[in-house]
């Protein structure tokens, strides 16, 4: 009686870790990467371009683009932010030959990779209101 009610609780243990091993479909993969990502994708120079203001208010600037990446200050104590985003794109492409009988085909495979980086630069005032902001794209 105690072996069979071992053998259930180890059986409901094993399929209960199981539960996280369940394979999910790409949407829903996809779906994961996207909430994963968070604030980050947020950031754009159309987003900048669009909705900063200078004399806009500092908690305006985290509603917009969210947490900076790095917060400093000058010898008067303004606060400057910085936003960095950086995003790999990756493209790869194949060709295949002409196969003769039974031979196989000649394969050719080329891959290519690009990093884009966003950096954003907003500075204010003693009071907390955007002064001055500027943006840089770079793309290697």
């Amino acid at each position: 009686m105690l072996r069979n009610i071992i053998a259930a609780i180890s059986l409901l243990a094993s399929a209960y870790l199981l539960v996280g091993c369940y394979p999910t479909s790409l949407s829903d993969q996809a779906k994961d990467m996207n909430a994963a990502k968070g604030e980050g994708d947020n950031l754009s120079i159309a987003k900048v371009q669009k909705e900063i203001k200078i004399g806009m208010s500092s908690s305006d600037v985290v509603t917009i683009l969210g947490s900076p990446n790095m917060v400093t200050t000058d010898d008067k104590r303004r606060e400057s932010w910085v936003y960095d985003k950086v995003s790999t794109e990756a493209m790869g492409s194949e060709s295949t030959g002409r196969s003769f009988f039974w031979l196989p085909a000649d394969r050719n495979a080329v891959a290519s990779r690009t990093q884009k980086t966003l950096t954003i630069v907003i500075k204010f005032d003693e009071k907390g209101m955007v002064r001055d902001f500027a943006y840089n794209t770079s793309k290697f």
